[in-house]
């Protein structure tokens, strides 16, 4: 695994983490910041031909 990818997936990694956290808090506005994130990652992903696996929301 080269180090775009290991980065890329790392983020991926930390944003749901983020995400899941904001969810839990009931921080809308965080939450929302943490999806578009996420969303623009598995983009990025996408585009490169990283293979993600998203969990259910």
């Amino acid at each position: 695994m080269d180090a775009f990818t290991a980065g890329l997936l790392q983020r991926i990694r930390a944003t749901q983490s983020d995400l899941m956290h904001a969810r839990e808090s009931g921080d809308d506005f965080l939450a929302e910041v943490e999806q578009a994130e996420l969303e623009d990652l598995q983009r990025l992903a996408a585009e490169h031909g990283v293979p993600v696996s998203v969990p259910a929301a």
